[in-house]
């Protein structure tokens, strides 16, 4: 009878998702795999595949029924094909599963961690799945699974996410869900459940995200959603839910993000619409918004307005005037109501704007006269933009486009003024007075633009202003700079972008308001002795991540794409806790599609691409490289290899991670544009837990860093 090490040996050997043919492959030596773990008397533990030998491996060809030993199986992305074999079940020590992205198909049957997103399961949920009582994660979205959800779901316990969204299923939810007192993330969105929202459950106590949107539900919401005490963010748009606003939502004291837009809602609203002023991290667009749209609310807008970022009232039926309170607001959108009376006065001083209106138009007058508030039609609006728009270009001479979605436009003694307002309490008196007409004690640092001021605003924000003198406006390179930052930084919202506040475009004075970075520039903390120590490796891999992060939204989820030309240590900003934002979009280029994207050649030297040189074709490849260097830089310091300024790390997930960057550093680094990874490819490689390494961080070559093999450990996938 063979051995279990051999029976294990022989379907390694035989699966064909290994490279047998290979010089380099030994099947005696396959514990000290990469792709595969022994426990001590040397049988398969764990098994991760995340490159597939061929074009398509079938998980048919694997026996797993012979992997008695086997706690971890992750096989992701790699195409794997075929029906998920009921050998899965059988396997007693089998805790960890994880087979996202893949082309799968058939019923599922699971444990302890169930990823299967991404896939083409279809079918239904089994009712099985609810004797697996030790499930904790489990992860079915964007598949085409139908039916309904079990009712035995109500018996995993221990769950605490739970994502089936983007799928087909029907029916109503089951009051079982309420059985779920550790559940900390719901997500049914985008599917085809009906119904009314069952009142158990407001019985998950321990929830923080909830979003059921974009389904069929009717009915009322259940009055008592204020047991949720730890809700950060509750999603039920797009549904036909009526009934009444309920109001023990404002009792909800932990609650960031509420979208109940598209429904039919009725009512009022409460007279105290307060969000948590803590800032936590959420999948959803925009921390600290309430959007209520498309309703049949009526009533008055709130008295009181606190904490609220975007706030959201449009297609509904609110009367009465505009409060004091939505000067606390940074966005407001409240057309297609029936509002009247006169504005808040916060828009009384200097040239503030406090609502912003995609189809909406704030008619305002002298202080002296009286005036109201009409929110006109679509096509009156547009008649008074383009009036607008027509007197900016006249009165500035100048033929640059910026888009003014965010700007009001005032005139004083004959200037024109355009300034865009983040709260509605910046005006231009307030930043001459905060920096005492820009006097060089609050100067913090200049540049071939001009200089940068550290000021404090009446409201206590301090913030950062980057002048253009009035010498430099008139060379047309620094003016189009300026002007070409405003209209991309006016357009784009990202944690790792730079937040422009406000800016002043003037014949006699241009400057930008920014969110004030306390670090300063990531060059400034390498090259600094002191803050070099302070800046750990876990902290310069969170940064290389931030950064990554913020350059795939401007690459992949901006249309049409943004290249910022200029990614180098210098353009990246540190916050107080040594969080990235990448600035300084002077250059920054709009890919347009239609044409060759030919350019001069911009940049910092030494993060350039080297293809600019003799193509002096712009693409997103441009700024892969100019990251690859960055990510280096960050890692080595001065220094030649790791900066030597600090200890070596102790702490394997900080190994792996700074491994990791060299990795992705040396695949952005390369010649051959087409080869460099996407940016969302190296932002989603930073995402996936990697098993450790069974070598030391001295025994890694340079060679095996640029490998194919390590590309694929770490999930850099070329284009």
């Amino acid at each position: 009878m063979k051995s279990q090490l051999q029976m294990e040996a022989n379907a390694i050997m035989n699966s064909g998702w290994w490279n047998t043919s290979d010089a380099y492959f030994n099947i005696s030596n396959l514990c000290k795999w990469l792709e595969i773990i022994c426990n001590k008397a040397g049988s398969i533990k764990e098994i991760y595949k995340y490159s597939a030998t061929t074009s398509e491996i079938h998980f048919t060809t694997l026996n797993l029924s012979v992997f008695q030993n086997l706690e971890r199986l992750v096989v992701q992305g790699v195409g794997l094909q075929g029906i998920i074999p009921k050998e899965i079940g059988l396997l007693s020590k089998l805790t960890y599963i994880d087979m996202s992205y893949n082309d799968l198909e058939g019923s599922l049957e699971q444990l302890e961690y169930l990823d299967m997103s991404y896939n083409n399961i279809q079918g239904s949920i089994p009712y099985g799945l609810g004797f697996l009582k030790n499930l904790t994660r489990l992860y079915l979205s964007k598949n085409r699974i139908k039916g309904e959800i079990p009712p035995l779901i109500g018996n995993l316990k221990q769950l605490k996410y739970l994502d089936i969204s983007y799928n087909k299923i029907q029916g109503s939810i089951p009051h079982g869900l309420g059985l779920l007192q550790n559940l900390k993330r719901l997500y049914l969105s985008h599917n085809r459940l009906n119904g009314s929202l069952p009142t158990s459950i407001t019985n998950l106590t321990q929830l923080e995200e909830l979003d059921i949107s974009d389904n069929f539900l009717t009915g009322s919401l259940p009055y008592n959603f204020h047991q949720l005490t730890k809700l950060h963010v509750l999603l039920l748009s797009n549904n036909s839910i009526g009934g009444t606003y309920p109001i023990s939502l404002t009792n909800l004291s932990q609650l960031q993000t509420l979208d109940i837009s598209h429904n039919l809602l009725l009512g009022t609203l409460p007279s105290k619409m307060v969000l948590s002023s803590e800032q936590s991290w959420a999948y959803y667009n925009y921390e600290n918004s309430v959007d209520l749209s498309y309703n049949l609310i009526g009533g008055e807008i709130p008295s009181q307005l606190e904490y609220l970022s975007h706030l959201n009232l449009r297609n509904n039926n609110l009367t009465g005037v505009f409060p004091q309170s939505l000067c606390n607001v940074n966005y407001v959108d409240i057309s297609f109501n029936h509002l009247k009376g006169p504005l808040p006065n916060c828009i009384h001083n200097g040239y503030n704007i406090i609502i912003w209106n995609d189809n909406a138009y704030i008619n305002k007058r002298s202080n002296n006269i009286n005036y109201d508030v009409v929110i006109v039609l679509p096509i009156l609006l547009i008649l008074i933009l383009a009036f607008s728009l027509l007197i900016c270009f006249k009165l500035r001479q100048n033929s640059t486009k910026i888009k003014l979605a965010n700007t009001t436009i005032s005139t004083k003694n004959g200037d024109l003024f355009c300034i865009w307002n983040f709260d509605g309490k910046i005006a231009h008196d307030d930043i001459i007075k905060a920096t005492e007409d820009f006097d060089i004690r609050y100067c913090i640092g200049t540049g071939a633009y001009g200089s940068v001021y550290k000021a404090q605003l009446p409201c206590g924000k301090v913030v950062a202003i980057k002048k253009l003198h009035g010498y430099e406006a008139e060379v047309p390179s620094f003016d189009e700079s300026f002007r070409n930052e405003v209209k991309i930084l006016s357009d784009i919202k990202h944690r790792h972008i730079v937040k422009l506040y406000g800016f002043c475009l003037h014949r006699r004075i241009m400057f930008l308001i920014y969110e004030y970075m306390e670090k300063g520039s990531l060059f400034s903390g390498l090259y600094d002795e002191v803050e070099a120590v302070e800046f750990n490796w876990r902290k310069r891999v969170n940064v290389i991540k931030g950064v990554a992060f913020g350059l795939s939204y401007l690459h992949h989820d901006c249309t049409p794409a943004i290249v910022h030309r200029d990614v180098s240590t210098g353009n990246i900003l540190l916050n107080s806790e040594w969080k990235p934002s990448v600035s300084d979009f002077g250059t920054s280029r709009i890919l347009q599609y239609d044409s060759s994207n030919r350019t001069i050649v911009v940049g910092t030297i030494g993060y350039i691409a080297p293809e600019l040189a003799y193509t002096m074709v712009v693409s997103e490849k441009c700024d892969v490289y100019s990251f690859g260097v960055v990510a280096l830089e960050t890692l080595m310091g001065r220094h030649p290899v790791l900066d030597q300024r600090l200890p070596l790390p102790n702490n394997v997930k900080v190994l792996l991670d700074i491994i990791r960057v060299a990795v992705v550093a040396f695949g952005c680094l390369n010649l051959n544009p087409c080869a460099r990874p996407s940016m969302k490819s190296v932002s989603q490689s930073f995402v996936p837990e990697i098993a450790p390494l069974n070598f030391l961080l001295g025994e890694i070559s340079v060679q095996q860093l640029m490998s194919q093999e390590f590309k694929a450990l770490f999930h850099i996938v070329n284009p």
